[in-house]
């Protein structure tokens, strides 16, 4: 096992496109880190530098406390599971595990062991003996883990390897790779543009955009407290609702005023406020659809809004609104709590009112679009 450490990582193409920019990241031993951005955001780079498929053009990578910028791959003992599988055509699945350590002239008796027991943990055993082309995508993804698992690797590293899979699959893959990771307990570093994935799988999150990290921090950490817009967008599904809004402080008292309701800022976030000596100010609100709810007749905390799209999610709809002004918005309705009534009025070009607490607000710089509480 093996901690990995970045230290000031920098990449660019040509002599000005730059991919990644100061990447500074200390990965335990045994943590399972996942890095999670847009496309071309810099994540598959910086993995492929851990790896040593491409070269580090300033800064150092380390892993198990040496510098390994100049090691070639295999000597870096790293375990790589790409997007494509990248399985051998040719050869069964046995084969396929066991190829590497055929190229190590491992024992035969010793290679049958490790493949026979990785096939045991992923549950492949049946499939040994087929050539790929037989299999599924998901069985042909649980080789390609199986042939990085016979290893035995300080990292193994992982390039969105579900993202050719359909969504159902991609569940199932996700909560296998969950189970692979308690059975084999190594350091994973994982890359996936699908917050979902980041949110279920890693003990810490990479946010990253335009080659720079954005936040690092566990799930909760960076749901609940995200740094910047960019991130409270980004992580969250649906996406944060965000708009324009004043913060206003009245006699020690912080409220909202988004759309001409008033709603009073509570609990720790007005604490926070009030440390921090927070005035009045411009702000960009955050709240998550799930914590929008529905505003009864004459609350002076209400936003008026019409219904542009009613999603049908089985537990929930996800209703798509717009208010006055043109802000679009989304709110998360629990069909448990409607009548029937209700649904069948919450269709489009209908108004709906709704409202949000004074705890679960973020406040974002109008400007900067950092956190005022982070």
């Amino acid at each position: 096992m093996a901690s990995v450490k970045l230290t000031n990582v920098k990449k660019i193409y040509g002599k000005d496109v730059v991919a990644v920019q100061d990447f500074n990241l200390d990965i335990a031993d045994k943590e399972f880190i996942v890095f999670v951005g847009p496309s071309g955001c810099g994540k598959s780079t910086t993995l492929r530098m851990i790896a040593g498929l491409e070269e580090i053009s300033e800064g150092t990578v380390e892993i198990d406390g040496v510098v390994v910028n100049d090691l070639q791959p295999r000597d870096r003992d790293i375990a790589m599971v790409f997007q494509n599988y990248a399985l051998y055509p040719h050869l069964t699945v046995f084969e396929n595990m066991a190829f590497s350590l055929r190229l190590k002239k491992v024992p035969q008796s010793v290679v049958y062991e490790k493949v026979t027991e990785a096939a045991k943990v992923l549950g492949i055993t049946e499939y040994l003996t087929r050539k790929p082309r037989a299999l599924s995508g998901g069985q042909r993804q649980r080789v390609a883990i199986g042939r990085a698992m016979v290893r035995d690797s300080k990292v193994f590293l992982m390039d969105e390897p579900l993202s050719n899979l359909d969504a159902k699959l991609r569940n199932q893959m996700r909560a296998e790779i969950i189970l692979l990771r308690q059975k084999i307990d190594t350091t994973f570093i994982y890359v996936t543009h699908d917050q979902t994935e980041a949110m279920t799988l890693g003990d810490r999150i990479v946010i990253m955009k335009d080659g720079f990290i954005q936040q690092v921090g566990t799930p909760t950490e960076v749901f609940d407290m995200p740094v910047n817009l960019f991130v409270a967008e980004f992580i969250g599904a649906p996406k944060m609702n965000t708009f324009a809004c004043d913060l206003v402080k009245e006699n020690g008292r912080y409220f909202v005023t988004p759309y001409g309701a008033k709603i009073e800022v509570t609990g720790k976030k007005a604490e926070m406020l009030k440390e921090r000596g927070v005035e009045s100010c411009k702000i960009v609100l955050g709240v998550r659809p799930e914590h929008v709810t529905l505003a009864s007749a004459g609350d002076s905390a209400a936003i008026d809004c019409t219904i542009e799209v009613n999603e049908m999610m089985g537990s929930e709809l996800h209703l798509h609104v717009h208010t006055e002004n043109g802000d679009r918005l989304i709110v998360r309705v629990p069909t448990v709590t409607l009548d029937d009534e209700q649904r069948h009025s919450m269709a489009y070009g209908n108004p709906l009112s709704i409202t949000f607490g004074g705890k679960v607000m973020h406040f974002f710089d109008a400007e900067s679009g950092k956190n005022l509480l982070a």
